[in-house]
């Protein structure tokens, strides 16, 4: 193999597969997940060694090309999570291709689709609060004829939103692209997902502040009852202009 000639994931799979300095191979992105990929769809694979070996395979870490992306990392540094918490959604939902430690690497990846309870509570509370802000500002300037902040803002309060609703459920925020992908096989609980779909993309195309206020209406008891009351309250009288107008 020339540096002239890139790896295809066909190539690393099989040069993998052949070292024994390598335990374990996951793939992350469409390819990870049945129903995403498309034509422009490349093989995000993560090769694993183990503690103290060297492979052939390093020599290509970083290497990024139309056929595969790869990461060589040792096993020892991934349990440690030296791999930014922006991929936890992408490790979660990622693919095995080959677990060589017992089954560890496998319950790492699986672990990565459940928050901590503490540590979800806690960001549940600041996406909380910056959702009911952008939310807030939105219908503000709505009602005072700020289309366009209008608008940005209520795309805002989406992000923050879907933040929220997976955070209270302890799972990690699917990236924007995998969002219909997630929510069609893995429905949040209490939301009924082709109206919570066409809701958020209206409000985000349009801004219209009743949908707005209306899908509040809806977040607002869910908020409260998972116990962020405090967060809510401290809205005080600002929270009737983002609950719906009777």
């Amino acid at each position: 193999m020339t540096e002239t000639q890139p790896l295809t994931y066909d190539d690393a799979v099989r040069i993998a597969e052949a070292d024994p300095a390598v335990v374990g191979l996951f793939l992350i992105g469409s390819n990870a997940m049945e129903g995403l990929t498309t034509d422009h769809s490349d093989h995000d694979l993560f090769i694993i060694t183990a503690a103290g070996a060297t492979t052939e395979l390093q020599r290509h870490h970083g290497m990024r090309s139309p056929n595969v992306d790869l990461n060589v990392v040792p096993l020892d540094d991934l349990l440690n999570d030296v791999v930014p918490e922006y991929v936890r959604y992408a490790f979660a939902r990622s693919r095995v291709v080959m677990d060589r430690t017992g089954g560890e690497l496998t319950a790492f990846l699986e672990g990565k689709g459940r928050l901590d309870p503490q540590q979800a509570f806690e960001h549940a509370d600041e996406v909380l609060d910056a959702y009911a802000n952008s939310l807030y500002r939105s219908v503000k300037n709505h009602r005072d004829g700020r289309a366009l902040a209008g608008r940005l803002d209520a795309a805002d309060s989406v992000g923050y939103l879907l933040e929220l609703l997976f955070t209270l459920e302890c799972r990690p925020r699917p990236y924007n692209k995998c969002l219909e992908w997630e929510l069609e096989r893995h429905p949040l609980p209490g939301w009924d997902t082709a109206a919570l779909l066409d809701t958020i993309g209206r409000i985000v195309a349009t801004g219209d502040s009743d949908l707005q206020r209306g899908l509040f209406a809806e977040v607002e008891p869910k908020a409260r009852k998972a116990g962020h009351d405090k967060i809510l309250d401290e809205w005080g009288d600002d929270l009737h202009l983002m609950r719906p107008r009777a």
